[in-house]
């Protein structure tokens, strides 16, 4: 075992911050951890120790490990020593769990979110967007059997256990903010269409763009690496990103002087099927 991974693992103050940074490290230039330090883990594990932990505690050691490299090491590592189900019991469930895919036709919900966290670090994300990235489908995790692979009603209960994570850990209102937007909005995204000028202007109204555009830009990202992680698409460009923000400089030159909330919207709804009419949206291209 590598000397500076021992040296983690003697004893501190709280025994659990081994673990928890072991796991953040494996995230960076050290890479993924080797069979002698993962069974040291999960005998910490068994033994109890991360109920010496305190959920703030833990928000701060999994920071680093999702700003670096290759986050998937560190929520890999951590599941695979059973960490992940004590501090994170909303996201473990997640591994087994599938949903609806174009091409393979169903995919693991919970190693697609780490091919996405990787998409996100890839990218150079801000920690609100992994954060998202995190957390975006725990509501799917339980989903009635009887409507798989389709997650029934998953955005309500995963707005509640958002929410509740990010009040126990202490999660940053930016990041909750996003991780918000990401579970209402971006399957949404993803199914955003140029035949549809009326629903795009008003998903750009709630994505940001006019009064938030480094947000709007933010759930672009996230959507887009949530598209590169499907088997397939790793190399592709997002073709809703062109769309909306096509959408987007179709509305720039309304004089918003004067107009209602209704009549901008109808405004750029116009202004939107008119850009979309003079332009062929495919795959192809983007």
């Amino acid at each position: 075992m590598n000397s500076k991974l021992k040296n983690l693992l003697l004893p501190q103050p709280h025994p659990a911050l081994s673990i928890l940074r072991l796991a953040a490290l494996s995230a960076g230039a050290h890479g993924a951890l080797d069979d002698e330090t993962m069974e040291v883990m999960r005998a910490q594990v068994k033994a109890g120790v991360l109920s010496n932990i305190t959920p703030t505690e833990v928000w701060l050691e999994l920071i680093p490990g999702l700003m670096s490299h290759t986050p998937s090491n560190m929520l890999s590592a951590l599941y695979d020593c059973s960490a992940l189900a004590v501090i994170l019991p909303e996201i473990a469930p997640l591994f087994g769990v599938h949903q609806i895919a174009n091409d393979p036709q169903q995919v693991n919900i919970g190693y697609h979110m780490l091919r996405v966290l990787d998409e996100a670090a890839h990218c150079n994300a801000p920690l609100s967007v992994r954060f998202a990235a995190l957390v975006m489908n725990v509501g799917k995790a339980d989903s009635p059997p009887e409507h798989l692979p389709v997650h029934y009603r998953h955005i309500e209960r995963g707005q509640i256990r958002i929410q509740s994570m990010c009040e126990r850990l202490g999660v940053p209102e930016d990041c909750r903010d996003m991780a918000i937007l990401a579970l209402v909005e971006y399957e949404r995204i993803h199914r955003a269409s140029e035949v549809r000028a009326g629903p795009v202007a008003s998903m750009l109204e709630r994505l940001g763009a006019f009064a938030n555009p480094i947000r709007f830009e933010q759930i672009i990202m996230l959507c887009a690496c949530d598209y590169r992680a499907y088997p397939g698409y790793e190399r592709r460009a997002y073709p809703k990103a062109f769309l909306l923000q096509a959408a987007l400089k179709a509305c720039a030159g309304i004089d918003e002087t004067n107009l209602s909330a209704d009549a901008l919207q109808e405004a750029r709804a116009v202004s939107i099927a008119t850009a979309f009419r003079s332009e062929r949206w495919s795959e192809c291209s983007s």
